[in-house]
Protein backbone atom coordinates (compact mmCIF):
# COMPACT_ATOMS: atom_id res chain seq x y z
CA UNK A 1 0.00 0.00 0.00
CA UNK A 2 1.13 3.63 -0.93
CA UNK A 3 1.92 5.77 2.16
CA UNK A 4 0.76 9.66 1.97
CA UNK A 5 1.92 12.40 4.56
CA UNK A 6 -0.53 15.15 4.07
CA UNK A 7 0.25 18.44 5.95
CA UNK A 8 -2.24 21.24 6.25
CA UNK A 9 -3.07 23.47 9.67
CA UNK A 10 -6.86 23.91 8.60
CA UNK A 11 -8.12 20.77 10.37
CA UNK A 12 -11.20 20.29 8.08
CA UNK A 13 -9.12 20.61 4.82
CA UNK A 14 -6.37 18.02 6.36
CA UNK A 15 -9.45 15.47 6.97
CA UNK A 16 -11.13 16.00 3.87
CA UNK A 17 -7.75 15.59 2.30
CA UNK A 18 -7.46 12.29 4.11
CA UNK A 19 -10.77 10.89 3.41
CA UNK A 20 -10.56 11.08 -0.17
CA UNK A 21 -7.39 9.55 -0.27
CA UNK A 22 -7.80 6.67 1.95
CA UNK A 23 -11.07 6.34 0.04
CA UNK A 24 -8.68 5.42 -2.83
CA UNK A 25 -6.57 2.98 -0.83
CA UNK A 26 -3.24 5.16 0.14
CA UNK A 27 -2.16 4.38 3.72
CA UNK A 28 -2.66 8.47 4.99
CA UNK A 29 -0.76 10.27 7.91
CA UNK A 30 -1.10 13.51 8.96
CA UNK A 31 0.52 16.86 10.19
CA UNK A 32 -0.53 20.22 11.48
CA UNK A 33 2.21 22.43 11.01
CA UNK A 34 5.49 21.84 9.37
CA UNK A 35 8.07 21.12 12.21
CA UNK A 36 5.44 18.08 12.51
CA UNK A 37 5.75 17.05 9.00
CA UNK A 38 9.70 16.91 9.43
CA UNK A 39 9.62 14.94 12.34
CA UNK A 40 6.84 12.74 10.65
CA UNK A 41 9.78 12.51 7.46
CA UNK A 42 11.98 11.28 10.00
CA UNK A 43 10.18 8.82 11.33
CA UNK A 44 9.41 7.16 8.19
CA UNK A 45 9.58 8.91 4.21
CA UNK A 46 6.33 8.26 2.15
CA UNK A 47 5.69 7.54 -0.66
CA UNK A 48 4.30 11.11 -1.56
CA UNK A 49 4.27 14.22 0.38
CA UNK A 50 0.94 16.72 -0.23
CA UNK A 51 1.69 19.37 1.69
CA UNK A 52 0.09 23.33 2.02
CA UNK A 53 2.50 26.06 1.60
CA UNK A 54 0.90 28.74 3.83
CA UNK A 55 1.33 27.65 7.48
CA UNK A 56 2.06 29.74 10.42
CA UNK A 57 5.86 29.58 11.69
CA UNK A 58 7.63 26.68 9.52
CA UNK A 59 5.68 27.34 6.27
CA UNK A 60 5.61 24.48 3.33
CA UNK A 61 8.66 25.86 1.05
CA UNK A 62 10.54 26.00 4.18
CA UNK A 63 9.99 22.33 4.98
CA UNK A 64 10.65 21.43 1.01
CA UNK A 65 14.20 23.06 1.07
CA UNK A 66 15.14 21.17 4.67
CA UNK A 67 13.54 18.24 3.04
CA UNK A 68 15.87 18.51 -0.35
CA UNK A 69 18.91 19.63 1.88
CA UNK A 70 18.68 16.50 3.37
CA UNK A 71 18.97 14.99 0.05
CA UNK A 72 15.16 13.47 0.30
CA UNK A 73 13.96 12.72 -3.30
CA UNK A 74 10.72 11.93 -2.22
CA UNK A 75 7.90 13.48 -4.94
CA UNK A 76 5.86 16.98 -3.35
CA UNK A 77 2.94 17.70 -3.89
CA UNK A 78 2.29 21.54 -2.29
CA UNK A 79 -1.08 22.91 -2.00
CA UNK A 80 -1.47 26.66 -2.19
CA UNK A 81 -4.13 29.47 -2.85
CA UNK A 82 -1.73 31.82 -4.70
CA UNK A 83 -1.66 31.00 -8.01
CA UNK A 84 0.55 34.08 -9.21
CA UNK A 85 3.64 33.23 -11.33
CA UNK A 86 5.49 34.12 -8.96
CA UNK A 87 4.52 31.59 -6.44
CA UNK A 88 4.63 29.16 -8.46
CA UNK A 89 8.43 29.74 -9.22
CA UNK A 90 9.05 29.77 -5.35
CA UNK A 91 7.90 26.61 -4.92
CA UNK A 92 9.52 25.19 -7.38
CA UNK A 93 12.73 26.30 -6.55
CA UNK A 94 11.93 25.29 -3.16
CA UNK A 95 11.84 21.99 -4.63
CA UNK A 96 8.71 20.81 -5.49
CA UNK A 97 7.90 18.15 -8.19
CA UNK A 98 4.18 19.46 -8.37
CA UNK A 99 1.50 22.45 -7.33
CA UNK A 100 -1.88 22.65 -7.08
CA UNK A 101 -4.29 25.41 -6.54
CA UNK A 102 -6.91 25.91 -4.37
CA UNK A 103 -10.01 25.41 -4.61
CA UNK A 104 -9.21 21.82 -6.53
CA UNK A 105 -11.54 18.61 -7.36
CA UNK A 106 -10.56 15.64 -5.72
CA UNK A 107 -10.47 13.65 -9.26
CA UNK A 108 -7.16 16.35 -9.66
CA UNK A 109 -6.02 15.85 -6.53
CA UNK A 110 -5.81 12.01 -7.13
CA UNK A 111 -4.64 12.28 -10.73
CA UNK A 112 -1.60 14.39 -9.40
CA UNK A 113 -0.63 12.08 -6.80
CA UNK A 114 -0.90 8.83 -9.19
CA UNK A 115 1.88 10.89 -11.30
CA UNK A 116 4.16 11.63 -8.60
CA UNK A 117 3.70 8.31 -7.97
CA UNK A 118 4.95 6.95 -11.26
CA UNK A 119 7.77 9.39 -11.31
CA UNK A 120 9.31 8.57 -7.95
CA UNK A 121 9.34 4.63 -9.13
CA UNK A 122 11.11 5.54 -12.45
CA UNK A 123 14.87 4.26 -12.20
CA UNK A 124 17.20 6.41 -10.78
CA UNK A 125 19.59 8.43 -13.44
CA UNK A 126 22.84 9.69 -13.34
CA UNK A 127 24.18 12.04 -15.55
CA UNK A 128 28.55 12.97 -15.50
CA UNK A 129 30.84 14.75 -17.18
CA UNK A 130 34.67 14.35 -16.03
CA UNK A 131 34.38 15.19 -11.98
CA UNK A 132 30.57 16.46 -12.29
CA UNK A 133 27.89 14.20 -11.05
CA UNK A 134 24.17 15.01 -10.85
CA UNK A 135 21.61 12.30 -9.76
CA UNK A 136 18.61 13.67 -12.01
CA UNK A 137 15.75 12.70 -9.61
CA UNK A 138 17.24 14.01 -6.47
CA UNK A 139 18.87 17.01 -8.50
CA UNK A 140 21.72 16.13 -6.21
CA UNK A 141 25.16 17.24 -7.50
CA UNK A 142 28.89 16.96 -6.68
CA UNK A 143 31.87 17.90 -8.32
CA UNK A 144 35.09 15.89 -7.83
CA UNK A 145 33.00 14.40 -4.03
CA UNK A 146 32.02 17.88 -3.24
CA UNK A 147 28.58 18.17 -2.66
CA UNK A 148 27.06 21.39 -4.46
CA UNK A 149 23.79 23.06 -3.08
CA UNK A 150 21.91 23.77 -6.25
CA UNK A 151 18.28 25.74 -6.50
CA UNK A 152 16.03 23.66 -8.85
CA UNK A 153 16.53 26.52 -11.51
CA UNK A 154 20.18 25.69 -11.34
CA UNK A 155 20.11 22.33 -10.85
CA UNK A 156 17.56 22.22 -14.80
CA UNK A 157 20.40 24.28 -16.30
CA UNK A 158 23.05 21.64 -15.13
CA UNK A 159 20.26 18.60 -16.17
CA UNK A 160 20.31 20.79 -19.68
CA UNK A 161 23.84 21.04 -20.05
CA UNK A 162 25.01 17.66 -19.06
CA UNK A 163 22.45 16.27 -21.56
CA UNK A 164 24.39 18.30 -24.17
CA UNK A 165 28.05 17.87 -23.28
CA UNK A 166 30.73 20.56 -25.45
CA UNK A 167 27.51 21.25 -27.55
CA UNK A 168 26.57 24.88 -27.10
CA UNK A 169 22.56 24.97 -25.79
CA UNK A 170 21.32 28.32 -27.00
CA UNK A 171 19.77 30.94 -24.18
CA UNK A 172 16.12 30.11 -25.97
CA UNK A 173 16.22 26.07 -25.39
CA UNK A 174 17.56 27.37 -22.12
CA UNK A 175 14.09 29.35 -21.34
CA UNK A 176 11.90 26.44 -22.85
CA UNK A 177 12.64 23.35 -21.09
CA UNK A 178 13.89 25.27 -17.65
CA UNK A 179 11.38 27.94 -17.63
CA UNK A 180 9.05 26.26 -19.01
CA UNK A 181 8.36 28.68 -21.88
CA UNK A 182 7.52 31.36 -18.81
CA UNK A 183 7.38 35.09 -19.27
CA UNK A 184 11.31 35.20 -18.16
CA UNK A 185 13.94 37.23 -20.19
CA UNK A 186 17.30 35.91 -21.98
CA UNK A 187 19.33 37.87 -18.92
CA UNK A 188 17.66 35.44 -16.38
CA UNK A 189 19.71 32.55 -18.02
CA UNK A 190 22.78 34.72 -18.17
CA UNK A 191 22.19 34.91 -14.25
CA UNK A 192 21.49 31.80 -13.29
CA UNK A 193 24.43 30.44 -15.39
CA UNK A 194 26.17 32.78 -13.54
CA UNK A 195 25.10 31.55 -10.06
CA UNK A 196 25.79 28.06 -11.37
CA UNK A 197 29.49 28.60 -12.53
CA UNK A 198 29.82 29.98 -8.81
CA UNK A 199 28.67 26.63 -7.01
CA UNK A 200 30.86 24.42 -9.88
CA UNK A 201 34.05 26.14 -8.77
CA UNK A 202 37.55 26.13 -10.76
CA UNK A 203 38.49 25.16 -13.11
CA UNK A 204 35.37 26.24 -14.85
CA UNK A 205 33.39 24.12 -16.89
CA UNK A 206 30.85 26.29 -18.62
CA UNK A 207 32.26 28.66 -21.47
CA UNK A 208 29.98 31.60 -22.96
CA UNK A 209 29.85 31.45 -26.51
CA UNK A 210 29.01 35.58 -27.36
CA UNK A 211 25.67 36.11 -29.06
CA UNK A 212 24.76 32.51 -28.86
CA UNK A 213 24.56 30.66 -25.23
CA UNK A 214 26.70 28.34 -23.77
CA UNK A 215 28.60 25.25 -23.52
CA UNK A 216 29.83 22.59 -21.10
CA UNK A 217 33.33 22.13 -22.28
CA UNK A 218 37.00 21.12 -20.19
Amino acid sequence: MSTVLVVDDDAPILRMLQRTLAAEGYEVTTAGDGGAALAAVERAVPDVLVLDVAMPGLDGLAVCRRLRAKGLALPILLLTARDAVDDRVAGLDAGADDYLVKPFAAAELLARVRALQRRGKEPAETLAYGDLVLDVSSRRAERAGRSLELSAREAGLLELLLRNPEQVVSRDLALDRVWGGRSATPNAVDRYVSYLRGKLGEPPLIQTVRGVGFVLTR
